[in-house]
């Protein structure tokens, strides 16, 4: 049965009232036309649940606008979906490209500042987020009584005498549903063992993020990253108003998992439309992606919450290796990464959801 307007469906009674399911549920694809975005290959999803999302094919296969009937659940830089030939891959260049968005990938073998690695140079976050997609393939369609829409991907950070890893990216949510999930599998098809440095990059907004929003988690240990960010560990999990001047503040958090070994976490804003509530969760195998790293970003214009999960912290490759915590894949080595992202509608599913953080901590 699929849930839908407050009623339950069966697959037959849903074909009955519609003559396409793209009526209610389904993946549209598009080009971005305007300005520096011209040429960008998108794939538009809509549930039918009142979630909608758009993946950037050009852009890696990130996820860009993200909302909520109609309520933006994520930021946008002001350069928004620049399309992969503007990309400048010196220094800080990546930020002329960021478009923001719920989700932008960082990897694949370097997420941090720029750096040095002996002569080769390294811009901030890697490449990945800039390389477009291939063999993109789409749909939507019926497993028995869900309805199912689809992408994938393959996209490849290359070069001779360098890196050779394929990262395939699949993203699935379902009719009725406010949720969509990401698999990404990396393959070394290189000779060499390569670093495999990967984040989530997801950039929470408003009107998610607001005077007063929170960040719901089951922490173990949490870490500042710097002396500005030790200024701000008594409110690192409350969110304040846009602020004039605010200097970014970054805090590693260890969370604890459930009795599946996954960590559930959340920014959520109980005061949205009246009291209604609304938030975002994350959902991810701590196995697979150990670190978690919070952005706090509550300047004007820049106003934004990172809830990065990954396999590193992003301090970049050096760093990493420095600390010994610098993952490599060998030669034909293939790694998998899993990542659910979700809607909670409510104050109710709010509620819930601290129900089931509250089991964890027990």
């Amino acid at each position: 049965m699929i849930e839908l307007f407050g009623k339950s469906f069966t697959k037959q009674e849903l074909h009955k009232h519609v003559g396409d399911m793209s009526q209610i549920a389904g993946v549209r694809p598009v080009e971005l036309l305007n300005g520096n975005e011209r040429g960008v290959r998108a794939l538009e999803f809509t549930t039918g649940s009142g979630f909608q999302f758009t993946v950037l094919a050009d852009r890696a296969m990130d996820i860009f606008d993200a909302k909520y009937n109609g309520n933006s659940l994520c930021w946008h830089s002001p350069a928004g979906p620049v399309a992969p030939a503007f990309y400048d891959n010196h220094d800080l260049g990546w930020l002329w490209n960021m478009p923001g968005g719920l989700v932008v990938t960082c990897g694949l073998t370097q997420a941090g500042p720029p750096d040095l690695d002996g002569e080769e140079e390294l811009g901030l976050h890697g490449r990945i987020s800039n390389m477009p997609a291939k063999n993109v393939n789409f749909g939507a369609e019926w497993e028995d009584e869900d309805y199912i829409l689809w992408a994938t991907g393959e996209i490849r950070e290359a070069r001779l005498f360098g890196p050779n890893l394929l990262m395939r990216r699949g993203i699935l949510a379902r009719m009725g549903q406010s949720r969509v999930w990401i698999k990404d599998e990396i393959e070394n098809q290189g000779f060499n063992e390569t670093p495999l440095m990967f984040i989530y990059h997801c950039n929470m907004g408003f009107p998610v993020v607001q005077e007063g929003s929170e960040l719901l988690a089951v922490i173990e240990n949490m870490e500042p990253r710097d002396k500005e960010a030790e200024t701000g560990v008594d409110i690192f999990d409350t969110f304040e108003s846009p602020t004039a001047n605010y200097a970014e503040q970054c805090f590693f958090i260890d969370h604890d998992v459930n009795d599946k070994e996954f960590v559930n976490t959340a920014i959520i804003n109980r005061h949205f439309n009246n009291g209604q509530g609304i938030g975002v969760y994350l959902t991810y195998p701590k196995k697979e992606l150990p670190q978690y790293t919070q952005w706090k970003m509550v300047g004007e214009g820049a106003y934004v919450v990172g809830m990065e999960p990954g396999n590193c912290v992003p301090e970049g490759r050096v760093s990493a290796r420095k600390r010994g915590t610098l993952q490599v894949l060998q030669p034909g080595e293939k790694v998998t990464f899993h990542l659910e992202i979700g809607v909670l509608s409510s104050n109710n599913e709010i509620r819930n959801f601290e129900a089931k953080l509250r089991g964890m901590s027990d």
